[in-house]
């Protein structure tokens, strides 16, 4: 399920980004107009469907986002530290060095 819905955020996120650089910029800043798409509608109509349609894809975005966020809450299992705690509270002791078993021949 979770894939699912991280497929759909991923076209969702594409749809976004799309639509934000067909926007034409106001401040004219960067030499990209929209003048391209002078012939298909008007310069006010353009400008209402494409801040409506990113509206639409930024509200489904966060959606989505919040729905991936509770799916990978919900499939978490809660652990308590108390649980988990070590069961020797206590340091092993360094072990000595073993003692040669034969005697050395002088």
């Amino acid at each position: 399920m979770i894939t699912v819905v991280i497929v759909i955020h991923l076209m969702i996120a594409l749809a976004l980004i799309g639509v934000i650089l067909v926007q034409k910029s106001e401040g004219g800043a960067l030499g990209m107009g929209g003048g391209g798409m002078s012939g298909f509608m008007s310069g006010r109509s353009t400008a209402n469907l494409l801040t409506r349609t990113t509206a639409i894809l930024a509200a489904c975005f966060f959606a989505t986002s919040i729905g991936l966020a509770l799916m990978a809450g919900a499939q978490r299992a809660p652990h308590s530290l108390i649980d988990q705690a070590p069961i020797s509270s206590t340091p092993a002791a360094p072990q000595a060095p073993a003692e040669p078993s034969a005697p050395l021949a002088k």
